[in-house]
Order: structure tokens, then sequence, then C-alpha cells
């Protein structure tokens, strides 16, 4: 599996298609976009403080990804007859064997399962390049995506500590 050509279609809850596809550098001005549709409340669950804007050097960490040590993927939904991202997710290797995964979903596209595809697909490559274990550190009241982790089908484990959740996945 080539993680920098991946590429799956998927359906979400309402039966719209959506591609779950490697993020490449040309999707700069759509992820600008996306973070614009984001609600505050939804970009503050995610970087776990108010963030709207980001500096040259935060976007080309988040863009230049080698899909080795850091695989992103967007998921692009159909607007108007135009491809948009929906959301996007990816995973960081901390160590050998272990990665964080971190989403966002703009809020339209909330609820539709696209979260739960983004986890499946990027478990698939994580098993593939050898990761054994994904972490995440979630807000306590971001339920929808602790959920998400909950019903994974991979098993799960967290650590409530002041602040955040600490969740362990087991690929």
């Amino acid at each position: 599996m080539q993680a920098a050509r991946y590429s799956a279609i998927e359906r979400m809850r309402d039966g719209r298609k959506i591609e779950i596809r490697a993020l490449k550098p040309e999707d700069r001005d759509a992820m600008s976009a996306a973070v614009g549709r984001t609600s505050s409340q939804s970009l503050y669950r995610r970087f776990f403080g108010a963030k709207r804007e980001f500096s040259e050097k935060e976007v080309a960490y988040f863009l230049d990804v080698d899909f080795i040590k850091h695989v992103a993927l967007v998921a692009l939904a159909e607007e108007d007859g135009q491809a948009v991202v929906a959301a996007g997710g990816r995973y960081i290797v901390q160590q050998p064997g272990t990665a964080e995964v971190a989403f966002v979903v703009t809020d339209q596209y909330q609820g539709q399962g696209i979260g739960a595809a983004l986890l499946r697909h990027l478990a698939a490559i994580g098993r593939e390049a050898g990761l054994k274990e994904f972490t995440a550190e979630v807000l306590p009241e971001n339920v929808p995506m602790l959920k998400v982790f909950e019903k994974s089908g991979l098993k799960s484990s967290t650590k409530r500590e002041r602040g955040v959740v600490h969740v362990g996945l087991q690929l």
C-alpha cells in the first residue's frame, strides 16, 4: 500500500459518496477553506485552544507530510460539482510502533461517519507500516470523538486526567 497515493471511496451515513485520499501539496487552498468553514468550537476541540489562523511554519507542518512518520488523509465531498475538504485525519509516529492520531471534521459533515472512516483507513495504513498502537488526547467534552474511538472496533483504553482524556487504540 502506497500511503502517498492512497485513495478510497466511502459513503456517508446519508448515502453521499466521499473520497478519502492522501493529502497533496496542492490541497493548501482547500484545507484553508475547510478551516474557514469549521466553527471555533470544532477547532478548539482539535487544537485545545482558540485557533483560526496558522503561521507559515504551522501550515508547512500540516501540509508537508512524508507519508512515513507523518501520514495525512483528507475526505473530499462534492458540493455544487466541486470537491471540497470535508475532513482531515493524520497520524504522526511518536516512537517505533506508536503514532498519535488526530481528526477534524467540518461542522456540516459531522455525524456522517467520516471520522470513523478516516480512522479505519489510517489504521489500515498504520498496520501496514508496522504500527501497533494509536494514541490520542481528547478533551473530555468532545464526546463525539470519544465515541468514534469507542465504536472503532479497535481494543481501546482511556485514562482521564484533569482536562484531557488519553486514548490508546491497539491496531
